[in-house]
C-alpha cells in the first residue's frame, strides 16, 4: 500500500494551479470544477505541529477533478514530467477504467500534463490516452513522447498561475462534432 509521504511534492505545483484557475472559472461562472481528495487514514500525527507525518491511502481514488464547464461533464486527471517522455505507470488502470466509463457517459475525460523541463502543458483527450495505453498492453512502448501529442492541444498558461484549459476542451468538443464522437 502506497505511502501519503513517500511522492513528496511532485504535482503540486501544477494542482494550485488548476485550483486557482478552477475558482476564477467558478467566479466567471464559466464552470464549476473541483479538485477531488484522496481519502487517506493517518497512522502518525506530529501532534506539536499538528500535520500528519505518515498516512496511506484508504482506496483507490479515480481521477483529480470533476465538474460541469457549460453543460458538459469533465473529468480530468493533473500529471507532471520532468522529461519528454511520459512513462504510463503514472496512469493507473482504474483511472484508465473510470475515464472510459466517464466517456460512455457522454462526458469528456482527459489529462494535463505539465512537461516541466520544455514548460509547456498540454491538454490530452481520452482517446490518446486510451490509444498509448492499449499500445502499451499490445507490447509496444509503455509511454509515449511529447511530441506524439498534438501540438493545438498545447494549453495557455498566463501569469505563471492561470492554465487555460477551457480553450483546449472546446477544440476537443469540435473535434468530437466533425467525428461524430
Amino acid at each position: 500500500m502506497p505511502s501519503w509521504n513517500s511522492r513528496g511534492l511532485r504535482g503540486s505545483m501544477l494542482e494550485e494551479a488548476l485550483n486557482y484557475t478552477n475558482n476564477k472559472y467558478r467566479q466567471e461562472n464559466l464552470a464549476l470544477v473541483q479538485k477531488i481528495p484522496t481519502p487517506i487514514t493517518p497512522i502518525e500525527i506530529d501532534k506539536e505541529r499538528h500535520h500528519i507525518t505518515l498516512a496511506y491511502f484508504e482506496q483507490k481514488s479515480t481521477v483529480d477533478y470533476i465538474g460541469n464547464v457549460q453543460g458538459i461533464p469533465v473529468c480530468f486527471d493533473a500529471k507532471e514530467c520532468a522529461t519528454d517522455t511520459f512513462p504510463l505507470q503514472n496512469i493507473h488502470k482504474h483511472q484508465i477504467k473510470f475515464m472510459e466509463e466517464f466517456e460512455i457517459q457522454k462526458g469528456i475525460a482527459f489529462l494535463i500534463i505539465y512537461f516541466s523541463n520544455a514548460d509547456i502543458c498540454y491538454y490530452v483527450p481520452y482517446r490518446d490516452v486510451a490509444k498509448f495505453w492499449n499500445r502499451a498492453l499490445e507490447g509496444g512502448r509503455k509511454s509515449f513522447r511529447r511530441e506524439e501529442l498534438d501540438s493545438s492541444y498545447i494549453i495557455k498558461v498566463t501569469n505563471q498561475v492561470f492554465i487555460h484549459y477551457l480553450e483546449t476542451v472546446s477544440r476537443d468538443l469540435d473535434i468530437r462534432d466533425e467525428v461524430g464522437l
